[in-house]
C-alpha cells in the first residue's frame, strides 16, 4: 500500500498530460486496428449465422483451434516487439531493422509448419474435440481454406508487431481497414451469391479471410520496404541469417507464446465441456465470446502502448517514465473498458438479438453478457500490465499466472460450476470472472513490485 501511495500521490504522473497525449497518440490507431480486427471476426459470424448453428459452431471449432497455432505467431511478435522498441529506444535502428528480418524469417517457417500440420491432421483434429458430424461438415472446409494458408497470418502479426515496436501503430490500423473492407465485401458476394453467381456458403466466408490476410501482408511489405520510414526492411536484397537476434526473439518471445498455449488448451478442454453441455449452449459461448472480444479493444490498443513505450524507456534507461506510461495505460483502458461495460449489461438483449432468434441461445447469451460486463476492471489489467511486462522482456511471470488462472482456476471452475453443479453455461462464465479476478490481481503486484526494471535484452 505504501509503494502504492508513492507512485500515485508523490509523483503524480496521472496528471501529466504530455504522458497520456503520448499514451493515446499510440492507443487509439491501436485500438481502431483492433476494432477493425474484431469486425472481421463479427461479419464472418454475422454472415455465417445465416447458414445456420451447426455452421456457426463450425467455424467457431475452427477458431479455437487455430487459436493453439496463433500463439507462436504471437510469440514471435512478441520478442520482436520488445526487442524493436529497445533498439529504438537506444537510437540503434540498424540492429531494429536485422530484428524485423530475423523475425519476418522465423515467421515464414513456423507459418509453413503449422499449415502442413492443418492440411494433414484436420479430421483428426476435430475428432479430438468430439464435434458432431452436422459440425464438421462446416468446420473442416472452413479451416482447410483459413488454417492450412497460416503463413500469411503469422507474417501479418509479425511485420505488425515490428511497426508497433518502433512507434508506429497507425500503419497497421491502416492495413487493418482495407483489410476489413476487402473481407466483408468478399464475404457477401462468396457467401450469398450476386449478379447471377449462386455463392458457395461457408467456404465463401473462408476464402474472404484468406484474402483479405494476403493483401494485409502485402501492404505491410511494401511499407517496410519504403527507406524513408524508421524500420526498413529491403525484400530483394540479401538476407542472412542472424543466429544471436534469433535465439534472443525466442527467448524473449516463448513464456509468452506458451503463456498463450496453456490458455489454448485450457480453452479447448473446457470448450469440450460447452460441447457436451449442448449446440445451444456453445452456440451461444462462440456469440457471446464474439461480442465480448468489443471490450476487449481498448484493452488492445493501450496494452500495445504500454509494451511500446515500457520498451523505448527502459532503452533509453528511464524505468520511472516506463513504469508511468504503463500505468496511466492501465488507468485510461479501465475506464474506457468500464463504459464498454455498461454498454453490456444494459443493452445484453439487443446485442444478442443481432446474432440469434433462437429463444434458448437468445437467453444465455443475455446472462453471459452481464457477467463480462462486471469483469471489465480485472480485464484491464490481464491486458495492459500483462502487455507492459512483456515490453520489458517479463514474459515468464505472465506465464506462470495464466498457467494458474486457467489450469488451476477456469478448468476446474469449468468443469464443478458447469457440468457437476450442473450451472451450465453461466456455470462456465462465472469460472471464467474468477480466474480474471485472481490473475489481475497477481500482474499487478507484479508490476509494483519493480523488478522488471532489471531484466536485460541483447538487441
Amino acid at each position: 500500500m505504501r509503494r502504492v501511495k508513492e507512485i500515485i500521490y508523490e509523483k503524480r504522473f496521472l496528471l501529466d498530460r504530455n504522458k497520456i497525449k503520448i499514451v493515446l497518440a499510440l492507443a487509439i490507431p491501436a485500438m481502431i486496428e483492433n476494432v477493425l480486427q474484431v469486425f472481421i471476426g463479427v461479419v464472418d459470424t454475422y454472415f455465417v449465422s445465416k447458414i445456420g448453428t451447426e455452421a456457426i459452431a463450425g467455424v467457431g471449432i475452427t477458431n479455437l483451434i487455430m487459436n493453439v497455432y496463433i500463439a507462436f505467431f504471437i510469440a514471435i511478435g512478441v520478442g520482436t516487439t520488445a526487442i524493436v522498441a529497445r533498439s529504438i529506444g537506444t537510437g540503434d535502428t540498424s540492429s531494429a531493422n536485422n530484428s524485423v528480418k530475423q523475425s519476418m524469417i522465423i515467421a515464414i517457417i513456423i507459418g509453413l509448419i503449422s499449415g502442413v500440420i492443418n492440411l494433414i491432421f484436420s479430421k483428426r483434429l476435430f475428432m479430438i474435440l468430439k464435434a458432431e458430424q452436422n459440425i464438421i461438415q462446416y468446420a473442416l472446409p472452413y479451416f482447410l481454406i483459413v488454417a492450412v494458408p497460416s503463413v500469411f497470418l503469422s507474417v501479418m502479426m509479425v511485420l505488425s508487431s515490428s511497426l508497433r515496436g518502433g512507434g508506429d501503430t497507425k500503419t497497421p490500423m491502416k492495413v487493418g481497414l482495407i483489410a476489413n473492407i476487402i473481407n466483408a465485401v468478399l464475404d457477401y458476394v462468396l457467401i450469398f451469391g450476386i449478379l447471377g453467381f449462386s455463392g458457395i456458403g461457408i467456404v465463401g466466408a473462408a476464402l474472404a479471410t484468406t484474402v483479405s490476410r494476403v493483401v494485409g501482408v502485402i501492404i505491410l511489405l511494401v511499407k517496410l520496404n519504403n527507406k524513408r520510414t524508421k524500420l526498413t526492411v529491403k525484400l530483394f536484397s540479401k538476407w542472412k541469417i542472424d543466429l544471436k537476434a534469433m535465439k534472443s526473439i525466442i527467448r524473449i518471445g516463448l513464456p509468452a507464446g506458451i503463456e498463450k498455449l496453456i490458455m489454448r488448451f485450457g480453452q479447448l478442454v473446457y470448450s469440450g465441456m460447452i460441447i457436451k453441455i449442448g449446440t445451444s449452449a456453445y452456440a451461444a459461448h462462440n456469440i457471446a465470446g464474439t461480442i465480448e472480444s468489443f471490450s476487449y479493444l481498448p484493452g488492445f490498443g493501450f496494452a500495445i502502448a504500454a509494451s511500446t513505450l515500457v520498451g523505448q524507456n527502459l532503452g533509453a534507461k528511464k524505468s520511472k517514465d516506463a513504469q508511468e506510461y504503463a500505468l496511466i495505460s492501465n488507468v485510461l483502458s479501465t475506464v474506457f473498458m468500464m463504459a464498454v461495460g455498461v454498454i453490456f449489461y444494459v443493452f445484453a438483449p439487443f446485442l444478442a438479438g443481432i446474432f440469434t432468434k433462437d429463444e434458448e441461445v437468445l437467453i444465455l447469451v443475455v446472462s453471459v453478457l452481464r457477467i463480462i460486463a462486471l469483469l471489465q476492471p480485472f480485464l484491464s489489467i490481464t491486458f495492459v500490465i500483462t502487455s507492459a511486462l512483456q515490453g520489458a522482456g517479463d514474459t515468464k511471470f505472465p506465464m506462470y499466472s495464466t498457467l494458474i488462472g486457467i489450469w488451476g482456476v477456469r478448468v476446474i471452475g469449468v468443469y464443478l460450476l458447469g457440468i457437476v453443479l450442473e450451472m451450465g453455461l453461466v456455470g462456465v462464465w462465472i469460472a471464467y470472472g474468477f480466474d480474471i479476478f485472481i490473475r489481475g490481481i497477481i500482474l499487478m503486484s507484479r508490476f509494483l513490485n519493480g523488478k522488471w526494471k532489471e531484466i536485460r535484452i541483447e538487441t
